[in-house]
C-alpha cells in the first residue's frame, strides 16, 4: 500500500545517508524533523558542514536529540507528527564495535526500543530503519538473499542490526506498526563517513601514506553508491509493507511476515574484488597507493553480495551505478571540501 507522505522524522539526520536522504526528501517539498546527538565519533565538522547545507530550507526541523535518552526521543514525538520515521541514528562501524560494546547496545538496542516505542504511541504509518549487509555474517550462499537465515553475525554490531530486525517483527506482530529493514551494503560516496574505506584510502594516497589493505587484498565489497540508497529509501518509504497470505510458520520466510513487516536488501548487485577498488581510486586521483598487506580483522567478512531481486519486483528499482562514476564524484567532492590538489 502506497502512502501520501507529508512530515517524515530522519533520525542520524547529520550523518552520511540521514543528510542526503533529508536533502532529497526536502527537494520534493516534504516536511522534515532531524535529529542527531552529533556524537564524535568521527569529525563533528563533517557533521556541522552536512547539517548546514539542510538548515536553510523552510521545511526542516533540526532538534539536538540522543536517541538512547527516552526523555529526548519522546519529546521530538511530542512536538511534531510524523507520517513515516526514518531509523538511520546508529553506532556504526564494525571494528569500533571491539573496542566499544557498550555504545552499540545503547545506540542501537536502548535507542531502537525508544523509537520503537514512540512509533507505537503516536500512530506513525511507517517505521522504516537502517539494517546492515553484516548481519549475513558467517553466511557463505551468494549473493546473500533476505529470505536465507541470518542466525550467526560474526561482529556485535551486526548482532544489534539483527536484534533492530527481530525487535521491529515484534512490534509489528504486538502493535500493527508496519515495519521495513533494509540491509544497507558499502555505501560510498560524497559526504561519506571518514571511517570508510574510500576515504581512509583517498586521505593517505594524497598524502602518501600506506594504506592498510585487509586479508592481503582478498576480499570482495558489494560497493553501492550513495544516490542508489536513496533512490531505494525514497520509493520504500512509501510503500507501507503487507502481510504476506502465503507466510507459514512450518517454513518461515525471514524477509516476510503474516504481519506488516518486510526486509530488503540495498545493493549494488555486483561484487567488487578490493584490489580493483583501489586501482578505481587510483586512477581517479591519477597516483598510486603504498600498500601494507594485513590479516583479516576480527568481526569483517571476506565478501557480500547482494540480491536485489525483491527490491526489484517490489519497487521497480536497482542500484547501477558504475563504481568508476561514484568513486569519482567522491574525489570530486573530497578535493573541493578538503582544498586538495591532484598531482
Amino acid at each position: 500500500m502506497d502512502i501520501n507522505i507529508k512530515q517524515v522524522l530522519v533520525t542520524g539526520v547529520a550523518g552520511f545517508i540521514g543528510y542526503h536522504l533529508s536533502l532529497r526528501l526536502l527537494k520534493e517539498g516534504i516536511h522534515v524533523t532531524g535529529i542527531d546527538d552529533m556524537n564524535s565519533y568521527y569529525d563533528v565538522s563533517l557533521k556541522n558542514s552536512r547539517l548546514a547545507q539542510l538548515l536553510p530550507y523552510e521545511k526542516f526541523k533540526f532538534a539536538r536529540a540522543d536517541i538512547s535518552s527516552k526523555e529526548d526521543t519522546e519529546k521530538v514525538f511530542a512536538n511534531d507528527k510524523f507520517d513515516v520515521v526514518i531509523n538511520l541514528a546508529a553506532q556504526a562501524g564494525v571494528r569500533y564495535s571491539l573496542k566499544n560494546p557498550h555504545s552499540y547496545i545503547n545506540s542501537n538496542v536502548v535507542g531502537f526500543t525508544n523509537i520503537l516505542e514512540c512509533c507505537r504511541h503516536n500512530n506513525v504509518q511507517h517505521l522504516v530503519f537502517a539494517s546492515s549487509s553484516s548481519v549475513y555474517g558467517a553466511n557463505t550462499k551468494m549473493p546473500f538473499s533476505v529470505h536465507d537465515n541470518v542466525d550467526h553475525p560474526v561482529s556485535l554490531y551486526a548482532a544489534t542490526k539483527k536484534a533492530n530486525e527481530l525487535m521491529a517483527h515484534s512490534y509489528s506482530h504486538l502493535y500493527g506498526l508496519p515495519c521495513t529493514g533494509l540491509r544497507f551494503f558499502t555505501v560510498y560516496g560524497q559526504w561519506g563517513r571518514p571511517d570508510m574505506a574510500l576515504f581512509l584510502f583517498t586521505e593517505a594516497i594524497l598524502e602518501g601514506r600506506p594504506i592498510k589493505v585487509f586479508n592481503h587484498g582478498k576480499m570482495t565489497r558489494d560497493f553501492t553508491y550513495i544516490d542508489d540508497i536513496i533512490e531505494g529509501v525514497a520509493r520504500i518509504m512509501k510503500k507501507v509493507p503487507e502481510p504476506n497470505p502465503n507466510w507459514s510458520g512450518k517454513h518461515p520466510d525471514p524477509a516476510t511476515s503474516y504481519a506488516k513487516y518486510k526486509i530488503y536488501n540495498i545493493g549494488n548487485n555486483n561484487p567488487v574484488e578490493l584490489m580493483k577498488f583501489i586501482e578505481t581510486i587510483e586512477n581517479a586521483l591519477g597516483k598510486k597507493a603504498k600498500m601494507e598487506l594485513l590479516d583479516l580483522q576480527p568481526g569483517d567478512v571476506v565478501s557480500t553480495y547482494a540480491d536485489v531481486d525483491d527490491l526489484m519486483k517490489d519497487v521497480g528499482f536497482k542500484p547501477e551505478t558504475s563504481l568508476e562514476t561514484g568513486i569519482k564524484q567522491f574525489v570530486n567532492w573530497y578535493i573541493t571540501y578538503y582544498g586538495k590538489q591532484l598531482s
